[in-house]
C-alpha cells in the first residue's frame, strides 16, 4: 500500500473518532439528564457512571447497527474518501450548532444525513441511496420516540400502582437506588447503538482503502469507537443536559427510573434488528411519557415542539452541510 494512503486512512479514522467523541459529548444528556435532575447523582458522578457503561457496551452486543451504517445506507461501491470526510464533517458541524443552542438533536441522524448528502453530491444522483436501510431508519424516527413515550407512560403507571400504599419517602428511597441500575442499563443501550455508527464509518474507510476485503468490523475498531464515545460522555454537554433534565418536565427518582428503563428497552430492541435509531428521540419521548402520567400540562410542550423542529431539520441540514464539505474536499483533490 502507498504510504500516503496510510495517512489518508489514519486521518479519516481520526475525524470519525472526533465525531464519536462529539456524539458522546452531545448525547451525554441522554444518559445522565434524568439521574442528575432527580439528584440521585451529581453531574460529575453521573458522567463517570454513564461513560463507564458506554464503554462496557463494547463487549457482547454485536455489530448489526455498524453494518447498516457502513453498507446499508449508501451503496458501498460509491463511497470514496471525499464522501466519508464530507459526511463526517457535515455531522460534526450540525452537532456543534445544535449543542451551542442547547437542542437535543440526533447525532445519528446528523451522521446519516451528512453521509447521504456527501454521496449524492459526488454522484449527482439519489441512486446511491440504499432504500432498505433508509426505510427502517426513517420509520424509527417516528416509532422510537413513540415507543419510548408509551413505555415511559406504562412503566410509570404500573410503578405508581405497585407502590400506591407506600409512603412518598419510601418510594423516593427505593427508586434513588433503582435509578442507578436503570441509568446503567440506558447507558449500555446508548453505547450499543451510537458507538456502532462510528464503527460502520471506520469500517467503510478500511474497505474503501482495501485494508479489509469483506465488510466486517475488526475488534480494535469496536474498542476505539467505544473509548471515544465514553470519553465524550465523560466531558458532558451541559447545555443539553439542562434542556433534557429540567425544561421538558420535572422528574422525581421514580420518573427517572421509568424514563431510563423505557429508553433502554427501545434501544436494545432497535439494536438487535440493526436499526440506527436516535437515542435523543428515544429518551425525550420517554420523558414526555413520564410527565404525561401526572397531567398533560406537566409537559412543557413549547420546549418539546422546539426540539421536534430541530429533529425535522437535522437530516436535511446535515445533508446540505455534508454535500458542501464534500465539495470542499473535492476542491483539494479528495474526490
Amino acid at each position: 500500500m502507498p504510504s500516503h494512503l496510510f495517512f489518508i486512512v489514519a486521518g479519516l479514522i481520526g475525524v470519525a473518532l472526533v465525531f464519536d467523541y462529539i456524539n458522546g459529548f452531545h448525547d451525554a444528556a441522554n444518559s445522565i439528564a434524568t439521574i442528575v435532575s432527580t439528584r440521585v447523582l451529581s453531574p460529575g458522578q453521573a458522567v463517570v457512571w454513564a461513560a463507564f457503561f458506554n464503554f462496557v457496551a463494547a463487549f457482547g452486543f454485536g455489530t448489526a447497527v455498524a453494518k447498516t451504517i457502513g453498507k446499508g445506507m449508501i451503496d458501498i461501491h460509491s463511497v470514496t474518501f471525499g464522501v466519508i470526510f464530507g459526511g463526517l464533517m457535515g455531522a460534526i458541524i450540525w452537532d456543534l450548532i445544535t449543542w451551542y443552542f442547547g437542542l437535543p438533536t440526533s447525532s445519528s441522524h446528523a451522521l446519516i444525513g451528512g453521509y447521504a448528502g456527501a454521496a449524492v453530491a459526488r454522484s449527482m444522483s439519489f441512486s446511491v441511496i440504499e432504500p432498505s436501510g433508509w426505510s427502517k431508519t426513517l420509520i424509527f424516527i417516528i416509532l422510537a420516540p413513540m415507543i419510548g413515550l408509551v413505555l415511559g407512560l406504562v412503566i410509570t403507571s404500573i410503578t405508581y400502582w405497585l407502590f400506591r400504599r407506600s409512603s412518598p419517602a419510601r418510594v423516593d428511597r427505593v427508586f434513588r437506588k433503582a435509578q442507578l441500575v436503570s441509568a446503567a442499563f440506558y447507558s449500555l443501550g446508548h453505547g450499543t447503538n451510537d458507538a456502532q455508527k462510528t464503527m460502520g464509518i471506520i469500517a467503510g474507510v478500511l474497505f474503501t482503502a482495501g485494508y479489509i476485503k469483506t465488510f466486517t468490523i475488526p475488534i480494535w475498531v469496536i474498542l476505539i469507537a467505544h473509548t471515544a464515545i465514553g470519553l465524550g460522555t465523560l466531558s458532558g454537554g451541559w447545555r443539553i443536559i439542562h434542556t433534557m433534565g429540567s425544561k421538558i418536565t420535572k422528574l422525581q427518582p421514580v420518573g427517572g427510573f421509568a424514563a431510563e428503563t423505557a429508553g433502554a428497552i427501545t434501544l436494545f430492541l432497535a439494536s438487535s434488528f440493526g436499526i440506527p435509531v436516535s437515542t435523543t428521540h428515544t429518551i425525550t419521548g420517554a420523558i414526555v411519557g413520564v410527565g404525561a402520567t401526572r397531567r398533560l400540562s406537566a409537559v412543557r410542550w413549547g420546549i418539546a415542539g422546539r426540539i421536534v423542529w430541530a429533529w425535522i431539520l437535522t437530516i436535511p441540514m446535515a445533508a446540505f452541510m455534508g454535500g458542501l464539505m464534500y465539495w470542499v474536499a473535492a476542491a483539494f483533490g479528495a474526490k
